[in-house]
């Protein structure tokens, strides 16, 4: 499907809104797993700079739209103002209400333009949110997961489920319409979105453009120099875990 909008010079944009904790970006780094980075790229935006905050809203999300051949997956997106910012109270009533009366012009605009748009939103239970979060908290590696927004998703689930309500009832439409998945399984929440999303494209299949590896010329007159004349080797970790392995797997033989 890459290849194929590469070389049409399709354009393919992927939005992936959620609960914190949803799946939303393992379902991402599944995507993208095998992708050419050079033609997908993922938008997984910071908080506003002061500048960005006196721009029009969706200026610095235009700036990561993609060119033709190329394929951009929102981690969240302009609908931050929908779900975050309202509950949390960092935009205006006036910012939301202008953004709901924007948002299905501008989608209509990228449409028209010719780029494809996919809306998905990951459900997951309130109980499975906080079995998650709890997992993250217990694991150093994925504690930065963790931040006050996720913490106060747990206590304002009721105003982001209000907020989720609003927020279709004003953008899931005709043309640019909302996708669920249900996600308190990631496995087969990832299976389900990666097949809807290749579904809805409408590409063709292409058989990759035809290599030889070729024949290795032989060695005319250059020679590597020595070894010891380079120094500044990466130390050798890897074989020094592998020794004490070893070492490990001879004592518990030698003790049982």
């Amino acid at each position: 499907m890459q290849e194929w909008i590469r070389r049409a010079g399709r354009r393919l944009v992927v939005i992936f809104e959620g609960r914190d904790a949803a799946g939303k970006g393992s379902a991402i780094a599944r995507i993208t797993q095998y992708l050419n980075p050079r033609y997908c790229r993922v938008a997984a935006l910071p908080k506003p700079t002061p500048r960005e905050q006196g721009q029009w809203y969706f200026q610095r999300h235009i700036a990561h739209l993609p060119s033709a051949g190329e394929i951009t997956i929102f981690d969240r997106s302009w609908y931050n103002r929908a779900g975050v910012e309202r509950v949390m109270g960092f935009a205006t009533q006036e910012q939301y209400k202008l953004f709901l009366r924007q948002v299905p012009v501008f989608e209509n605009l990228l449409i028209e333009d010719g780029i494809m748009l996919r809306k998905y939103w990951f459900s997951v239970s309130d109980v499975e949110q906080e079995k998650r979060f709890r997992s993250r908290f217990d694991d150093p590696l994925r504690r930065w997961k963790l931040s006050p927004m996720d913490m106060a998703a747990i206590t304002r689930w009721e105003d982001y489920s209000r907020a989720k309500d609003d927020m279709f009832l004003a953008t899931d439409t005709v043309t640019s319409p909302w996708f669920t998945v249900e996600s308190e399984d990631k496995k087969r929440s990832r299976i389900n979105v990666i097949a809807h999303l290749l579904s809805s494209v409408p590409y063709e299949h292409l058989e990759p453009e035809p290599l030889a590896i070729p024949e290795r010329p032989p060695r005319m007159n250059y020679y590597r120099p020595p070894r010891d004349q380079e120094n500044h080797y990466v130390p050798d970790v890897a074989a020094a875990l592998e020794r004490s392995g070893g070492a490990r797997k001879k004592d518990s033989a030698k003790r049982s």
